[in-house]
């Protein structure tokens, strides 16, 4: 597997594995079509931070966003916090260890811009997401609010 930065010319593929990404959790969104539309944008995260790619075989099976401390964010985080946003994998490639990977990078950007902890907000309904960030040292600080009738919290971990 291969990590590397973002190029424009990943825009279409990192929207796309991100639709697939979100698209078994469809039925629990009470606005899926307002939540896709969202979702396939996923690539507009470059404009307010640093999209991460996890590649195989030459292919884009995964994505992530880094947004960094002092960047405009939801309200619900502290804005001195670097945050991970949308982090996919493509359904077909779990297993692979990307997610982790692309954790693990934001992880290590967020070092190399001095912060002593990094957030992001997730849901119970994210089944694998969910507990690996959980082996991975963040811990629950709060509820978020709902997104299209989903229940998010955010997490916090330690550096």
């Amino acid at each position: 597997m291969r990590i590397r930065d973002y190029v424009e010319t990943d825009r279409a593929r990192v929207n796309e594995v991100a639709l697939a990404a979100f698209a078994p959790f469809c039925s629990h969104y009470d606005d899926w079509t307002a939540m896709a539309a969202g979702i396939g944008n996923m690539a507009a995260l470059a404009e307010s931070g640093e999209i991460i790619i996890a590649e195989h075989d030459d292919a884009i099976i995964g994505a992530v966003a880094y947004i960094p401390p002092h960047v405009p964010k939801a309200d619900y985080f502290d804005p001195a916090w670097p945050i991970i946003r949308m982090l996919v994998v493509d359904p077909r490639a779990r297993g692979l260890g990307a997610g982790r990977a692309l954790t693990d990078a934001c992880l290590d950007r967020a070092r190399r811009d001095g912060s002593t902890v990094i957030a992001l907000h997730t849901s119970a309904i994210m089944s694998v997401a969910l507990p690996m960030y959980l082996r991975m040292g963040f811990t629950k600080l709060k509820d978020a609010p709902p997104i299209r009738g989903v229940a998010y919290a955010v997490y916090l971990k330690q550096l």
